[in-house]
């Protein structure tokens, strides 16, 4: 298996991903617009960086993650917005990969930590955190607006 960012080249199979990630939250499988796709990880500015876990030429799983700032003090967080690993791939190490991946991507890019959500409804994924030694911090509230 191999992990390597996103590149323009690679839009066909992220929208398709897009898809199954919908699938997977209890919508329908639609892929993602590749439009949208390209302007907002390859335009002018990127608002995300796309990780890949690859293995024989198809794509297995994928982490998307996104720059924060301020985290502590003035330091600098990698956000992973999304970790998916497709279902013929689960169970073989691919998400702990992306994650030991974007821990490295964190440390290169000079951030103080990795920071991410979970469901509260998604028992797997909070097994497979706890497994990594992440802990859920009780400390913040998730808004949204829009």
């Amino acid at each position: 298996m191999e992990i390597s960012k996103a590149t323009a080249a690679d839009v066909d199979v992220i929208s398709k991903t897009l898809g199954e990630i919908e699938a997977y939250y209890g919508g329908d499988e639609v892929p993602g617009d590749v439009t949208r796709i390209r302007a907002a990880l390859f335009g002018d500015r990127p608002a995300a960086t796309v990780l890949l876990a690859r293995e024989g030429g198809g794509v297995l799983g994928l982490a998307s993650y996104s720059l924060l700032w301020p985290a502590a003090g003035a330091d600098t967080s990698l956000f992973l917005k999304e970790l998916f690993v497709r279902e013929s791939a689960r169970r073989r190490g691919v998400a702990r990969a992306l994650m030991s991946a974007l821990r490295d991507e964190a440390a290169a890019l000079g951030c103080s930590r990795v920071e991410w959500q979970a469901d509260a409804d998604n028992p797997p994924a909070l097994a497979f955190y706890e497994a990594l030694g992440a802990r859920p911090h009780r400390g913040k509230m998730f808004y949204r607006i829009g």
